[in-house]
Order: C-alpha cells, then sequence, then structure tokens
C-alpha cells in the first residue's frame, strides 16, 4: 500500500524527451519506482489505478477522482455490483412507500362508492423504514463528496441540490415525529424523485436538453395560448347575440356560457378529444358554423401543435449521437489514463525512456484486478497475444476496447455423433431449419383452430357446447410439440437444445400442455361426442390448457430475425427499451411529483353518492356524460396509487374535459391550472419527445442497417456488436491533444510532459 502521501505526488510522471514538459531529474515520483524503496507498492499502486481507469471507461464514468490507494478501495467497493444494488434498491424503497403510507392505497378498488377504509400504518412505521433510507443517502452523498474532493463539490450543482434535499427531508422528518404523523402536509414527498434524478447521469443529460428547449416551446406555446384567446373571444360574439335560434342556445348553455367554458371547452377541442361534441349544437342549427370549429382546430391540432412536436424533434434530433458522443469521449479519456500510467511503469524500467509503451504482461496483469466477465477477459487477452512480445502503442492500446464493446455469444454444445448413416440424416433432417418452418405452421394451424372454435361457439351457452372435434385437435397438437420436443433434443442433445432460449421456451409450454391435457383427460376421460369438461372453480382444466396454447404464438417471433425490414423494426424497439431507461425516469418524476400534489390538492373532494352508493336506474338527474353519470368515481386522488391511474387517464386525453368539469365543481375553478399543467407536460412535452427519439433511433438503423452487418461481420461470429456500435462510425473520435488537455487538468493527477 502507498503512503498517505502518495496522491500529492505526480501519479504519471515520467522523463521523456523531446515532447513538452519534462520530469525534473530529482522528481521522487520519477526515480522511486525504480530504485526506492516503495518500489514494489508504487507498481501495485500504478496497476490499482490503470484497473480502475479501464473501469470507468469500461462504465462510461469520470475519470475525476481520487487516485490515491484508499480512495481507489473506497471508491471500487461504491461502484461495485453490490453498492449500487443497496443504492438502487433504497431508491426504489423510498419511492414505494407513496403506496403503503398514509393515505395508503391498501384497499382492493378505488371507487369511492364500495372502498372499505384503508388501512394506515401507525405512526413511526414507515418513518423508520423512511429514516434509513435518507441515511444511505447521506453516505451516498459523503462518500461522493469525499471522492471528487472538496474542489469539485462546491461547483457540482447536483452535488450540492443532494446535500440539501437530504437536509430539508430530515428536518421535514423530525417536524413529522414531533406533530405524531399529524402534519397537514409532507414537503418531503416532493423530493423524492430527486434521488432517482441524481442516480441517472442520463436523465440529468434528459433534463438539460429539456431546460435547453424550454425557450422554443414556450414561443409555440405564446402563439397557441394567442390562437386560444382569438377563437374564445370570437366564440362569445358569435353564440351569445340577441337572437339566438335552438342551436346558438345549447351551443351558448352548453359550450360558450362564459369565457372560463368557452376556453376550457376550445382547449379541449385542441386535443380534439370533444369532437365533434363541441361542433354538433351549432352545426345542426347552421352547417356555416362547421367553418369556425375547423378553421380551428387546422390552425391549432394540426399547425400549431404538429410545429410543436418539428420544434421538439429538431431539438433532440441528434441527442443519441451526442449521449454517444460523450461515452466516446470518457471511453478514450479513461483508457487513455490506464495507457499513461502503465507506460509511465514501462518507462521506468527500459532502457531507453524515449521508448514509449505498454508491456503486454502489465496489461495482463492490470487485467486480472478489472471486474470484468471472464468471456471478455479471454477476448481481450487473445488481442493482446496477437501482438507478441512488442510495446503496446496508444493506438493499439484504445484498439483493444473495441473487444469490450462485443456481446459475447456462447457457443452451442457440439451435437451428437452418431455412426448409423441413418440416424445421422435423422440428425440432419430434425436439426434443418426448415423442421422450425413447420413447428411454425403446425402452431398457427393450432391457433387458428383456437380462434374458429371460439368464433362459433361465441353465442352458445356453455351446457350446449360439445367440445369433441376441439378436444380431439388438441390431443393432436400437444402429441406433435411432444414429438418436436423429442426429435430436436435427438438431433441437438438436451445440453445443445436448452441453449437456444427458444427452444427452452417451446419445451417448457409443451411440458405445461402435456401435464395439463393428462389431467385433463384423467378428469374428464377421453374426448367423445357430447363431450363437455364443466367448469370447476374458476377455470377448468380445459380453459386452462386452451389460455396455454395461445402463448404458442410466440414461437413466431422467431421468423424476425429471417426477414431484414421486420428485424430493423424488432431491433429498433429492442434498442429503445435498452435506451429508455432515463426517459422513463423522468416520466416516473413526473408522475410521481404530480400525483402528490394532487393528492394534497384533491384528496377527499370526490364524495360518494348519497343512498345505495351508486346511480340508482331510475336516477337520470346525471347530465349525460358528466362524471357521475359515466360513473369515472375510481377517478380520484384519495390515494397515490388512485392518482396514478387518474393522471394516466387524463394524459391520454380521452374524455379529459369530463375530468376538467369534475373537478371544477367539485374542488374550484382553480383546479383547471392543475390538469392543464399536467397535459402539457405529459401529453405536450413528454410524448413528443418520445415521439423524437423513435424517430431519431428508427432513422438511424434504417439508414445504417448494412452498416452494422458489415461492423458485424461473420454471422456465425462468436460476437455480437452492441448497440453504442451503431453510430459509431458517425462519431468524432477525440484527437489526442484534446484527451491529454483534459488529462492535464485531473484535479487529482499531475502529467510531467
Amino acid at each position: 500500500m502507498a503512503d498517505p502521501g502518495a496522491e500529492s505526488e505526480p501519479l504519471l510522471s515520467r522523463a521523456r524527451g523531446g515532447s513538452g514538459r519534462d520530469c525534473p531529474g530529482g522528481s521522487a515520483a520519477c526515480r522511486s519506482v525504480r530504485d526506492g524503496p516503495g518500489a514494489v507498492s508504487r507498481r501495485e499502486l500504478c496497476f490499482d489505478q490503470a484497473a480502475v481507469f479501464i473501469e470507468d471507461a469500461l462504465q462510461y464514468r469520470s475519470i475525476n477522482h481520487r487516485m490515491d490507494a484508499r480512495s481507489m478501495w473506497l471508491y471500487r467497493l461504491y461502484y461495485s455490483n453490490a453498492c449500487q444494488w443497496i443504492l438502487s434498491f433504497t431508491i426504489f424503497l423510498i419511492l414505494f412507500l407513496a403506496f403503503i403510507e398514509n393515505p395508503s392505497s391498501l384497499t382492493s378498488t378505488a371507487d369511492v362508492r364500495y372502498r372499505s377504509a384503508p388501512w394506515n400504518p401507525p405512526c413511526g412505521l414507515t418513518e423508520s423504514v423512511e429514516v434509513l433510507c435518507l441515511l444511505v443517502f447521506v453516505a451516498d452523498v459523503s462518500v461522493k463528496s469525499y471522492l471528487v474532493g472538496w474542489a469539485q463539490f462546491r461547483t457540482n450543482l447536483w452535488l450540492l441540490a443532494y446535500l440539501a434535499v437530504l437536509v430539508v427531508s430530515l428536518m421535514d422528518w423530525i417536524v413529522s415525529l414531533s406533530l405524531v404523523c399529524q402534519e397537514p402536509l409532507r414537503v418531503r414527498r416532493l423530493f423524492r424523485p430527486f434521488f432517482l434524478m441524481q442516480n441517472s447521469s442520463m436523465m440529468k443529460k434528459t433534463l438539460k436538453c429539456v431546460r435547453s428547449s424550454l425557450p422554443e416551446m414556450a414561443s409555440v406555446m405564446l402563439l397557441l395560448a394567442l390562437h386560444l384567446c382569438v377563437f374564445t373571444v370570437f366564440g362569445m360574439l358569435l353564440f351569445t347575440g340577441e337572437k339566438q335560434g335552438d342551436g346558438q342556445d345549447r351551443e351558448r348553455l352548453m359550450y360558450f356560457r362564459n369565457l372560463p367554458e368557452a376556453l376550457t371547452s376550445l382547449l379541449v377541442l385542441l386535443t380534439t378529444a370533444n369532437n365533434p361534441d363541441v361542433m354538433t349544437p351549432a352545426y345542426s342549427k347552421n352547417r356555416a358554423y362547421a367553418i369556425f370549429f375547423i378553421v380551428f382546430t387546422l390552425i391549432g391540432s394540426l399547425f400549431l401543435m404538429n410545429l410543436l412536436t418539428a420544434i421538439i424533434y429538431n431539438r433532440f434530433r441528434g441527442y443519441l449521437m451526442k449521449s454517444f458522443q460523450t461515452s466516446l469521449f470518457r471511453r478514450r479519456l479513461g483508457a487513455r489514463a490506464a495507457y499513461e500510467v502503465l507506460s509511465s511503469v514501462t518507462a521506468v524500467g527500459q532502457a531507453h525512456p524515449q521508448e514509449v509503451g505498454v508491456k503486454p504482461q502489465d496489461f495482463l496483469q492490470v487485467l486480472q484486478k478489472v471486474q470484468l466477465d471472464s468471456f471478455h477477459k479471454q477476448a481481450v487477452m487473445e488481442k493482446v497475444r496477437s501482438y507478441g512480445g512488442d510495446l503496446l502503442s496508444a493506438d493499439e492500446f484504445q484498439k483493444l476496447f473495441n473487444e469490450f464493446d462485443k456481446r459475447v455469444i456462447k457457443e452451442p454444445p457440439p451435437r451428437p455423433e452418431y455412426l448409423s448413416p441413418f440416424l445421422q440424416r435423422a440428425q440432419f433432417l430434425f436439426s434443418h431449419r426448415y423442421f422450425d418452418y413447420l413447428g411454425n405452421f403446425i402452431a398457427l394451424g393450432n391457433l387458428v383452430s383456437i380462434s374458429v372454435f371460439l368464433v362459433v361457439d361465441a353465442d352458445v351457452l356453455p351446457e350446449d357446447r360439445d367440445d369433441f372435434v376441439l378436444g380431439i385437435l388438441n390431443c393432436v397438437f400437444i402429441l406433435y410439440y411432444l414429438l418436436e420436443l423429442l426429435l430436436k433434443v435427438f438431433a441437438l442433445g438436451l445440453p445443445g437444445y436448452l441453449a437456444y432460449s427458444s427452444n427452452a421456451f417451446d419445451g417448457l409450454l409443451t411440458i405445461i400442455l402435456l401435464v395439463l391435457e393428462i389431467s385433463t383427460l384423467a378428469v374428464y376421460r377421453f374426448p367423445h361426442p357430447g363431450w363437455k369438461p364443466e367448469v370447476l372453480g374458476l377455470l377448468s382444466l380445459w380453459d386452462m390448457a386452451r389460455l396455454v396454447n395461445v402463448l404458442i404464438v410466440f414461437r413466431f417471433l422467431r421468423i424476425i430475425p429471417s426477414m431484414k425490414l421486420m428485424a430493423v423494426v424488432a431491433s429498433t424497439i429492442l434498442d429503445l427499451i435498452r435506451n429508455m431507461r432515463a426517459f422513463g425516469g423522468i416520466l416516473v418524476v413526473v408522475y410521481y411529483v404530480f400525483a402528490i400534489m394532487g393528492i394534497s390538492l384533491f384528496r377527499g373532494v370526490i364524495v360518494a353518492p348519497p343512498g345505495n352508493g351508486s346511480l340508482a336506474p331510475d336516477n337520470n338527474s346525471a347530465p349525460c356524460g358528466s362524471f357521475e353519470q359515466l360513473e369515472y368515481w375510481a377517478n380520484n386522488f384519495d390515494d397515490f396509487a388512485a392518482a396514478l391511474i387518474t393522471l394516466w387517464n387524463v394524459m391520454v386525453v380521452n374524455n379529459w374535459q369530463v375530468f376538467l368539469d369534475a373537478y371544477r365543481r367539485y374542488s374550484g375553478p382553480w383546479s383547471k391550472i392543475y390538469f392543464v399543467s399536467w397535459w402539457l407536460v405529459s401529453s405536450v412535452i413528454w410524448v413528443n419527445l418520445f415521439l423524437a427519439l423513435i424517430l431519431e433511433n428508427f432513422l438511424h438503423k434504417w439508414d445504417r442497417r448494412s452498416h452494422l452487418q458489415s461492423l458485424a461481420g461473420d454471422p456465425d461470429t462468436t460476437y455480437q456488436m452492441s448497440v453504442e456500435l451503431l453510430f459509431r462510425d458517425v462519431l468524432e473520435e477525440p484527437a489526442e491533444e484534446e484527451l491529454m488537455e483534459k488529462l492535464s487538468h485531473h484535479p487529482h493527477l499531475q502529467l510531467c510532459r
């Protein structure tokens, strides 16, 4: 282990001739590795530093952290799988508390007419769990602050905000206990999503891009507001004259009764949620009134709203490439830092210090310290050995990291070897892809037969059905699936059969179907004319077998890779799923914040109607299309789960005018500000952002699908390129001067050249 003061000395120092700033001849760091008493410990220190830099490069992390031995031990412990799992679980736990703390969501229904009194935990129960989570976050911010150093901590806004949120949360927690959990508002609940955001660099980048897009979006929002105001005034003048017909009266009383109602009606029409309802009364009186609503919709919905989508797409166009560009720079910077450390060790031990490079054996020794799976380690080792015993140059060292970009595909186990020519031909036949095609065709027939009988028996009472034919077909299909399983095991061997996930899924389905079929025959006997398996409990064995049969449709997913156009679409969806964690996290944050705000504003405002808990059949007092007539009683903010569902229904914007009207009547006209704000954040900003990312990802993959195939090489190779390589051909490689300039300003390293 190095002495505590090792960090203050130049860690990357070495004498070089004719290149920049040379190390002084008497520098302790320059000669200590060669002949100092701590030569071995300093060599181990350099190897540990190189291992940490390589891990930073592999995980696209910043290298601006302390590099002494004690700090590196803490750094690697912090980023270990166990510590990161604990941190992620703590974030999940503190967010999940909203479901069980007062008001809890532990009821079978959210409908205020039928909901029983929920169980609310005693004071101190959830608060104890919460303070444990907060203490974990205190430890997290403490470790992060120590590792980056005080100088960087003071300039890091996220860490400062992290500390401020923890202080406010702990103070609010103390207030809750002092008031015996009877406080009217828990401020700390609004800050909980911050713990999710600060733990994701991609979410931080997304928020930064949203913030930079706000000025342009605000300009379109201003146009939308002006558009609404102009047409609202025009509509009020048009439908509130002194002499009115029946159509104008209905239009005025329903949608243009006053200025706020008219503005709300046109705002909802902007989303086309109440079209053509808002137009029908006036249009029924005079067809010329349709011009007003058509012009409003053309300008607002088809022009301004799509213009907003275009602005968001233009702002986020290239967002993935920019993100990958930053990741590539971090990858190259970490690799270059590791190279500088190892080459400094090599230079001190060389007879000619001018010779710059990394000894392959040194790199292999460092690689053993890196937290990496054995498959990638073996691949990199083979690549290093291919260079021979010569020193690795900077370019060769960087190219080694391309091996980490490849996703390892395990080679399937060897197939059984049969001596008989007949068995060999049978093995070839049953392992051929055409045999899979036959299985897909049989599965299609199974699915079609089930669908046909469902349609035929839809209007037949259960006691009048005859399931004889379907029972026979079901036995035949299951026997084929069993035969297919046995033949594939014969051709591939059991390890080879299970090596393919599609085969494992088919085999599991076949076993489940076989067990259900044997149980069905044991209970109901073999199918015969008039055979009707009765329902025992919720589902009969026969119904269970038919439900499992439907899962056979997933067998057709195997045809996707063989169809190029479908493969591009499917791979785009998979890439989005893998890269949408940050944007999904943003949606979780806004849902959480608005749900907590909704509980604080609207909890208890929706009250169950008097009487038997529901509208009686002869009760026609509720207007058609109203909250009460549609029985939307479950859409409330009485607990966290109900608030989430209510926000989802508003985000979809179908019938969201019902929510606007109901909460205006139950809580006041200012409730519209809350719902309109949620519509802007969720439906306008986030949905358009999601659309922009889909377009960006799909267009790049569509244009570069041939290039991706050239990168992947032979389809039978043992490696498969990762998602980052999709944009590698359009990314700009950082220059060596840029990397060295960045390294020279490292707060905890000093380059002496």
